[in-house]
């Protein structure tokens, strides 16, 4: 266990932010040090709460409360209506969170899901969402997501655009980047010391020699074979419809998709509530819950917080994994 904290910031206050993340500290404390940043009034009025002025008093309250680095959001929440109003607290918490792990005042940071449109509505937020705000902090021009689960490992190459917009957006820079900083993170966050990579192919059969789609002869096939020829595992371009049975699955350490959907159909598929959102290329550790904000049920005590537990988890295995590094 890392002695530095793993922080929550906490996300949109009127969504499941605040129930999963009292959930994963009642599954964790004796675990795993927690420090959640936001407004203590939206927590659940039954959690133990701890309010603490700097990081380091959180590994010691972390087992009798939730540690609380305290925001004022101004406005009550109401659940499953998101407030404008709260909007800048939410992106400062996030801010905030960035700041201690960069500083080395916290170990990892996991974040719980946000609502885009009332972040855009109250403070002109100016990023498609969590992962391009991350990347502008952090001073990055390319981040990758990667979703992972004990069963599997998934990274879609190209991510929220249309699937007829796929084609053009898929260039050999963008694979290329994409598996580099797959290679990379495989081996200093997850211990991976030899990461076996395989690449589906964008069309169906990969292709089939070119009579489905060229895209893997004349871009996914050059980009592999040149990084394969300076010494990387790779295998493809693979037919995605073979990719992700269990057999398929013992011989590769994660699998690069060519967009959205044929990576996130197997993993929900296989692990739907215990898939975790992870930022590569980033220089400091960032994990997610694989959901959104679920007003529906917000407030009701009816939310999974697997999702979030894991994504506790695996941000303190990762940090484990940059110490031993």
């Amino acid at each position: 266990m890392t002695t530095q904290p793993v922080v929550i910031s906490c996300g949109e206050p009127a969504g499941i932010g605040p129930e999963i993340a009292a959930a994963a500290w009642r599954a964790l404390r004796t675990d795993i040090p927690l420090l959640w940043i936001g407004d203590p009034r939206h927590l659940p009025a039954d959690l133990p709460v701890k309010p603490v002025a700097d990081p380091s008093d959180a590994g010691g309250a972390s087992m009798e409360a939730l540690p609380v680095l305290a925001q004022d959001f101004g406005p009550a929440v109401t659940p499953g209506t998101a407030n404008p109003a709260h909007a800048q607290g939410v992106i400062d918490a996030i801010a905030t969170g960035v700041s201690l792990v960069t500083s080395g005042q916290a170990s990892a940071l996991c974040t719980a899901p946000i609502h885009k449109a009332a972040l855009i509505d109250g403070a002109d937020f100016a990023y498609p969402g969590h992962t391009e705000y991350l990347a502008a902090l952090a001073g990055v021009d390319r981040v990758v997501m990667m979703l992972a689960s004990d069963e599997l490992r998934v990274v879609p190459t190209t991510i929220h655009i249309a699937l007829k917009d796929v084609p053009a957006q898929l260039t050999a820079s963008l694979l290329t980047d994409t598996l580099l900083i797959t290679h990379a993170a495989l081996r200093r966050d997850f211990g991976v010391d030899r990461p076996r990579i395989a690449v589906a192919g964008l069309n169906p059969h990969a292709g089939e020699d070119g009579k489905m789609g060229m895209e893997e002869i004349e871009i996914i096939r050059p980009v592999v074979d040149a990084l394969r020829s300076e010494g990387m595992d790779l295998t493809g371009p693979l037919s995605a419809d073979t990719m992700f049975h269990a057999g398929a699955r013992k011989h590769y350490d994660v699998a690069i998709c060519m967009y959205h959907d044929q990576a996130l159909i197997p993993i929900k598929t296989l692990g739907f509530d215990t898939g975790v959102n992870v930022t590569l290329g980033l220089p400091f550790i960032r994990t997610s819950p694989d959901h959104g904000t679920a007003f529906d049920i917000a407030g009701k005590g009816i939310a999974n917080a697997t999702s979030m537990i894991e994504a506790i988890r695996l941000a303190n295995k990762m940090a484990k994994a940059r110490e031993d590094g």
